[in-house]
Protein backbone atom coordinates (compact mmCIF):
# COMPACT_ATOMS: atom_id res chain seq x y z
CA UNK A 1 0.00 0.00 0.00
CA UNK A 2 1.33 3.40 -1.00
CA UNK A 3 -0.03 6.39 0.93
CA UNK A 4 0.56 9.80 -0.57
CA UNK A 5 0.77 12.94 1.53
CA UNK A 6 -0.05 16.52 0.65
CA UNK A 7 0.51 19.71 2.58
CA UNK A 8 -2.49 21.92 3.32
CA UNK A 9 -2.77 25.69 3.82
CA UNK A 10 -2.80 24.90 7.55
CA UNK A 11 0.82 24.08 8.57
CA UNK A 12 -0.45 22.00 11.50
CA UNK A 13 -2.40 19.66 9.18
CA UNK A 14 -1.21 17.10 6.64
CA UNK A 15 -3.47 15.32 4.17
CA UNK A 16 -2.94 11.55 3.76
CA UNK A 17 -4.29 9.82 0.63
CA UNK A 18 -4.41 6.03 1.04
CA UNK A 19 -5.61 5.42 -2.52
CA UNK A 20 -8.79 3.82 -1.14
CA UNK A 21 -12.17 5.14 -0.08
CA UNK A 22 -12.09 6.52 3.43
CA UNK A 23 -15.70 7.64 3.97
CA UNK A 24 -18.36 6.31 1.61
CA UNK A 25 -20.74 9.13 2.54
CA UNK A 26 -20.29 12.38 4.41
CA UNK A 27 -17.28 13.39 6.47
CA UNK A 28 -16.25 12.92 10.08
CA UNK A 29 -14.39 15.54 12.13
CA UNK A 30 -12.87 14.19 15.34
CA UNK A 31 -11.22 16.76 17.60
CA UNK A 32 -10.30 14.64 20.62
CA UNK A 33 -9.60 11.02 21.59
CA UNK A 34 -13.07 10.60 23.16
CA UNK A 35 -14.68 11.33 19.79
CA UNK A 36 -12.52 8.67 18.16
CA UNK A 37 -14.36 5.81 19.87
CA UNK A 38 -16.65 5.31 16.88
CA UNK A 39 -13.76 5.16 14.39
CA UNK A 40 -11.07 2.48 14.73
CA UNK A 41 -8.89 4.44 12.29
CA UNK A 42 -9.17 7.69 14.25
CA UNK A 43 -8.62 5.81 17.52
CA UNK A 44 -5.40 4.40 16.11
CA UNK A 45 -4.28 7.84 14.91
CA UNK A 46 -4.95 9.44 18.31
CA UNK A 47 -2.57 6.79 19.68
CA UNK A 48 0.25 8.67 17.92
CA UNK A 49 1.77 11.21 20.29
CA UNK A 50 1.01 14.74 19.11
CA UNK A 51 -2.18 14.09 17.11
CA UNK A 52 -4.71 16.81 17.94
CA UNK A 53 -7.40 16.10 15.34
CA UNK A 54 -8.48 13.69 12.62
CA UNK A 55 -10.75 14.57 9.70
CA UNK A 56 -12.06 11.77 7.48
CA UNK A 57 -13.08 12.75 3.94
CA UNK A 58 -14.18 10.73 0.93
CA UNK A 59 -10.68 9.70 -0.11
CA UNK A 60 -8.37 11.34 2.40
CA UNK A 61 -7.45 11.59 6.06
CA UNK A 62 -6.41 15.02 7.36
CA UNK A 63 -4.37 14.82 10.55
CA UNK A 64 -3.73 17.88 12.70
CA UNK A 65 -0.79 17.94 15.11
CA UNK A 66 -0.14 19.84 18.30
CA UNK A 67 2.25 22.81 18.21
CA UNK A 68 4.80 20.93 20.34
CA UNK A 69 5.41 18.24 17.72
CA UNK A 70 6.87 18.41 14.22
CA UNK A 71 5.89 16.54 11.07
CA UNK A 72 9.40 15.16 10.54
CA UNK A 73 8.98 12.85 13.54
CA UNK A 74 5.21 12.35 13.38
CA UNK A 75 4.68 11.64 9.69
CA UNK A 76 6.23 8.12 9.70
CA UNK A 77 4.17 7.17 12.76
CA UNK A 78 0.94 8.46 11.20
CA UNK A 79 1.70 6.63 7.95
CA UNK A 80 2.33 3.46 9.93
CA UNK A 81 -0.95 3.79 11.84
CA UNK A 82 -2.91 4.30 8.61
CA UNK A 83 -1.22 1.37 6.87
CA UNK A 84 -1.72 -0.88 9.88
CA UNK A 85 -5.40 0.05 10.02
CA UNK A 86 -6.05 -0.74 6.35
CA UNK A 87 -4.17 -4.04 6.46
CA UNK A 88 -6.14 -5.11 9.57
CA UNK A 89 -9.43 -5.09 7.68
CA UNK A 90 -11.14 -3.08 10.44
CA UNK A 91 -13.79 -0.57 9.32
CA UNK A 92 -12.91 3.12 9.14
CA UNK A 93 -16.00 3.88 11.24
CA UNK A 94 -18.19 1.53 13.24
CA UNK A 95 -21.50 0.49 11.71
CA UNK A 96 -24.11 3.17 12.34
CA UNK A 97 -21.52 5.88 13.03
CA UNK A 98 -21.21 6.74 9.34
CA UNK A 99 -24.90 7.61 9.14
CA UNK A 100 -24.62 9.71 12.28
CA UNK A 101 -21.63 11.54 10.79
CA UNK A 102 -23.46 12.56 7.64
CA UNK A 103 -24.67 16.12 7.48
CA UNK A 104 -28.16 16.48 6.10
CA UNK A 105 -27.71 18.54 3.00
CA UNK A 106 -31.34 19.65 2.71
CA UNK A 107 -33.99 19.88 5.37
CA UNK A 108 -37.67 19.98 4.47
CA UNK A 109 -38.07 23.08 6.64
CA UNK A 110 -35.41 25.08 4.75
CA UNK A 111 -36.68 28.20 3.07
CA UNK A 112 -35.69 29.01 -0.52
CA UNK A 113 -32.70 31.16 0.49
CA UNK A 114 -31.23 28.43 2.71
CA UNK A 115 -31.72 25.84 -0.04
CA UNK A 116 -29.80 28.08 -2.48
CA UNK A 117 -27.01 28.70 0.10
CA UNK A 118 -26.61 24.97 0.73
CA UNK A 119 -26.60 24.22 -2.99
CA UNK A 120 -23.81 26.74 -3.65
CA UNK A 121 -21.81 25.42 -0.69
CA UNK A 122 -22.23 21.80 -1.83
CA UNK A 123 -21.45 22.40 -5.51
CA UNK A 124 -18.83 25.16 -5.44
CA UNK A 125 -17.28 25.53 -2.01
CA UNK A 126 -17.04 22.11 -0.36
CA UNK A 127 -15.26 20.38 -3.29
CA UNK A 128 -12.60 23.12 -3.34
CA UNK A 129 -12.15 23.05 0.43
CA UNK A 130 -11.86 19.23 0.37
CA UNK A 131 -8.85 19.66 -1.93
CA UNK A 132 -7.16 21.38 1.01
CA UNK A 133 -8.10 18.66 3.49
CA UNK A 134 -11.11 20.22 5.13
CA UNK A 135 -14.80 20.89 4.98
CA UNK A 136 -17.20 23.72 5.63
CA UNK A 137 -20.62 22.89 7.02
CA UNK A 138 -23.67 25.13 6.94
CA UNK A 139 -25.11 25.79 10.40
CA UNK A 140 -27.71 28.51 9.97
CA UNK A 141 -28.83 31.69 8.18
CA UNK A 142 -30.11 34.57 10.32
CA UNK A 143 -30.67 38.24 9.51
CA UNK A 144 -28.52 38.10 6.38
CA UNK A 145 -25.66 36.29 8.10
CA UNK A 146 -24.54 32.78 7.07
CA UNK A 147 -22.92 30.81 9.91
CA UNK A 148 -20.47 28.10 8.85
CA UNK A 149 -18.49 25.53 10.80
CA UNK A 150 -14.89 24.91 9.65
CA UNK A 151 -13.60 21.33 9.87
CA UNK A 152 -10.37 19.46 9.24
CA UNK A 153 -7.52 21.54 7.86
CA UNK A 154 -9.83 24.58 7.70
CA UNK A 155 -10.24 24.68 11.46
CA UNK A 156 -7.54 26.93 12.84
CA UNK A 157 -6.01 27.58 9.42
CA UNK A 158 -4.33 30.98 9.12
CA UNK A 159 -5.98 31.57 5.72
CA UNK A 160 -9.49 30.48 6.77
CA UNK A 161 -10.62 34.05 7.46
CA UNK A 162 -9.57 35.13 3.98
CA UNK A 163 -11.30 32.08 2.49
CA UNK A 164 -14.50 32.92 4.35
CA UNK A 165 -14.53 36.66 3.68
CA UNK A 166 -13.02 37.01 0.23
CA UNK A 167 -14.04 33.68 -1.22
CA UNK A 168 -17.22 32.25 0.25
CA UNK A 169 -18.81 35.53 1.34
CA UNK A 170 -18.27 37.15 -2.06
CA UNK A 171 -19.60 34.07 -3.87
CA UNK A 172 -22.75 33.87 -1.75
CA UNK A 173 -23.38 37.64 -1.94
CA UNK A 174 -23.01 37.53 -5.73
CA UNK A 175 -25.59 34.78 -6.22
CA UNK A 176 -27.86 35.43 -3.22
CA UNK A 177 -28.54 39.12 -2.51
CA UNK A 178 -30.08 38.28 0.88
CA UNK A 179 -26.62 37.31 2.18
CA UNK A 180 -24.83 40.22 3.84
CA UNK A 181 -22.06 38.43 5.71
CA UNK A 182 -20.46 35.04 6.46
CA UNK A 183 -19.22 34.15 9.95
CA UNK A 184 -17.45 31.09 11.33
CA UNK A 185 -18.81 29.30 14.41
CA UNK A 186 -17.45 26.47 16.55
Amino acid sequence: MFIQTESTPNPATLKFLPGLAVMERGTLDITDPDGAKRSPLAKSLFGVDGVAGVFLGADFIAVTKTDERDWATMKPMVLGAIMEHYTSGAPVVEEGAAEAAEEASTDEDDDETVVRIKELLDTRVRPAVAQDGGDIVFRRFEDGVVYLHMQGACSGCPSSTATLKMGIENLLKHFIPEVREVRPIE
